[in-house]
């Protein structure tokens, strides 16, 4: 396979024109080119919840978006009107516009499959979701599922290594805030995909991260089973001793 670049990795709805961020210098593992993805759904469950829009994209190092793709899925059920509030997609919308969840499952796995296999880490915000309710889709529609992804950067698990006793929210607004990262259209899958990216690469700058997203990945997986572990112990603390908390990363 050539390098990335010789090679479109889309042939649609790419993103040349969006306004670069401001200035900044990616380091190791957020060095570039940098995969992005999300997805926004009909609720929270990985297993039983559907796709209703995805992005895939691809960032430069200072983030300047050079490649993407975004669908727009009709999943096949009624969104309900908490999603709707979200992500702002009606049924109604989904079923008029969207294309059928099965290619939409099939070119999104495909697309990140592409980005695994000419070594572009993928940053995706709050991982273990993303991952997860995709490969719960894959095996609904017949797609092969991503079983083992890699290398993924997270940067909700990344912040709370290297920032792990700053107060208040971790979502994705909150922490593009704290790293100054411009987020217009929150719950939007391009919008956040893109802002995660770049918070990923802001965060690698601040504290000056210096090894391979190889290196980053393995990392992560142990960061991940502490901060479950963690929150467990928090819950138990305040006498929520139902509460499930699953420390696998990136996918369950």
């Amino acid at each position: 396979m050539g390098a990335w670049h010789d090679t479109p990795l889309w042939d649609d709805d790419t993103w040349g024109d969006a306004p670069a961020p401001a200035p900044l210098t990616a380091a190791g593992p957020c060095a570039g080119p940098l995969g992005v993805f999300d997805l926004e759904t009909t609720g929270v469950d990985v297993r039983s919840d559907r796709i209703v829009t995805a992005h895939v994209g691809v960032l430069d190092a200072s983030g300047a978006v050079i490649d993407a793709r975004t669908w727009l899925a009709d999943p096949g059920v009624a969104i309900p009107a908490g999603a709707t509030a979200v992500h702002g997609i009606t049924t109604e919308r989904a079923r008029a516009d969207g294309r059928p969840a099965a290619e939409v499952v099939a070119e999104v796995t495909a697309s990140l499959r592409d980005l695994f296999a000419a070594g572009i880490p993928v940053v995706a915000y709050n991982a273990p979701f993303d991952f997860s309710l995709l490969k719960y889709e894959g095996l609904r529609h017949g797609v092969t599922p991503i079983e083992a992804p890699s290398p993924v950067i997270d940067p909700l698990v990344v912040d709370k290594t290297y920032d792990r006793y700053r107060r208040g929210k971790r979502t994705l607004e909150v922490v593009a805030a704290h790293y100054a990262v411009m987020l217009e259209g929150a719950h939007d899958a391009a919008a956040d995909a893109i802002a995660a990216g770049r918070v990923a690469q802001a965060i690698a700058a601040r504290f000056d991260l210096d090894i391979s997203a190889d290196e980053l990945h393995t990392q992560q997986i142990s960061w991940a089973r502490a901060q479950a572990e963690s929150l467990s112990e928090y819950f138990v603390r305040i006498g929520r001793i139902d509460a499930d908390v699953d420390g696998s990363w990136p996918i369950r």
